[in-house]
């Protein structure tokens, strides 16, 4: 079954949550609710990068991330770091986190592939343009879904070249990142065209913009998970590695109805379709 991510955003400036879990006991009771309604992987985050938002420095950032990292760690949660930032992931990986989820694939900083080449971590390398000051105005593409694989190989072939365990590296296609609506949907739709980089791919569409346009005019954002959890169905159908989420709970029990139907019609879960790989130490237990 594809595995889930739940988003722990430590900010107070979050898009999706308004900042609730910005002090680190909040965070921390947040992680391990996260963590009780089926999230395989808790991902904490310190920076902000919706559309428009200020960019921190790493000292604040790793203010406000690392003692939770710490803590959920100690409680034997498996946690994965969302920074741009190569001294905030090398010190999140000290902390116990045991994944870089970094949404500029190694672009924004050119320290962070030797801190994933150091510390062998999964790298989760996400398509990216710009910061999210400017990420909007580059949302131009001949064929999305062609022009992000490609962008993505290219990014292996660095990352690789910089000492990056190949096995190590997963890759997500970056919603709403330099991404009109129709981009995304066009991506959702061909997920499994990523089989052809031959590596593990994870989906990242909670709660994101383009979701609205599904709803009715007005509504808050938090009714955007409804709509989430049928895209990690489609996620989960084309073969992703993982989902990241805000509302754990929905996409669990979306993904367990998958699953069910599976096992009913074939005695024991589908192949996953498209081919995509699975790294073998982040797997179910």
């Amino acid at each position: 079954m594809t595995l889930i991510m739940g988003v722990l955003n430590v900010t107070p400036d979050s898009f999706s949550d308004g900042g609730q879990w910005a002090s680190t006991d909040a965070a921390i009771e947040h992680g391990l609710l996260l963590h009780a309604q089926g999230a395989d992987l808790i991902d904490v985050g310190g920076e902000s990068t919706r559309p428009g938002a200020t960019r921190v420095t790493p000292e604040l950032e790793q203010r406000r991330i690392i003692p939770v990292v710490t803590e959920l760690a100690r409680q034997g949660l498996r946690l994965s770091i969302d920074t741009l930032n190569a001294a905030t992931a090398l010190a999140a990986a000290k902390a116990g986190a045991s994944i870089i989820n970094d949404v500029s694939g190694g672009l924004a900083d050119p320290g962070m592939a030797a801190v994933a080449a150091e510390t062998g971590l999964t790298y989760v390398a996400m398509h990216w343009r710009a910061h999210a000051q400017q990420m909007d105005t580059l949302a131009e593409y001949d064929d999305v879904v062609t022009d992000v694989i490609a962008a993505l190989g290219a990014r292996v072939d660095a990352l690789t070249a910089a000492g990056v365990d190949r096995e190590r590296i997963v890759l997500d296609p970056g919603l709403g990142f330099s991404k009109k609506p129709e981009h995304n949907w066009q991506l959702i739709n061909r997920l499994d065209a990523f089989a052809e980089l031959g590596l593990p791919v994870m989906v990242g569409a909670s709660r994101k913009r383009f979701l609205a346009a599904v709803l009715p005019d007005g509504a808050p954002v938090i009714a955007r998970d409804l709509p989430t959890a049928v895209v990690s169905v489609l996620a989960a159908q084309a073969g992703a590695w993982a989902v990241r989420v805000h509302d754990v709970a929905a996409t669990r029990a979306a993904l367990t109805v998958l699953d069910s139907v599976a096992r009913s019609t074939m005695g024991t879960p589908r192949d996953v379709p498209g081919g995509m790989q699975r790294p073998s130490q982040w797997t179910h237990d």
